[in-house]
């Protein structure tokens, strides 16, 4: 058994950017944009990368519906999944949050406009507990 869990903010983001971006499942649909390679993290998290949904067929920032924003602090990532706009789909504040509960990640809403799903990531081997969540979000 391991001893030691990753507990580097940075380094769990870019295990998940590197599962979202080299999937070719049902996460294929998403992409990465607005990548900080550099991104130092903060107590409050500093915003990594947003992940946006594709647009018939091709994700970029120019066209691609933000589905989530990935901020990373020192100990965690913290995915914030944002409701969409009138050209997309209002529950997936509601349908990630039942996803991520029931993988066992810590979720909270966040009374905002638009409404937004906080699913924190806390180790390395929660990355692969988050896949499910953005495949809800690709199904919403």
């Amino acid at each position: 058994m391991v001893a030691d869990r990753l507990t580097d903010g940075v380094r769990i983001g870019q295990l998940l950017a590197s599962e979202v971006s080299g999937n070719e499942g049902r996460l294929r649909a998403l992409s990465l944009a607005d990548a900080d390679p550099d991104v130092e993290p903060t107590a409050d998290g500093a915003l990594a990368y947003r992940i946006v949904r594709a647009v018939d067929g091709d994700a970029t920032e120019a066209d691609g519906h933000v589905v989530a924003e990935v901020y990373v602090q020192p100990d965690r990532v913290r995915v914030e999944f944002v409701a969409a706009d009138a050209e997309g789909p209002d529950d997936l504040p509601t349908v990630t949050a039942a996803a991520a509960d029931e993988a066992g990640l810590r979720v909270r809403p966040k009374a905002v406009r638009p409404p937004r799903t906080l699913v924190f990531v806390e180790d390395g081997a929660q990355v692969k507990r988050a896949l499910p969540v953005l495949e809800a979000a690709v199904d919403a």
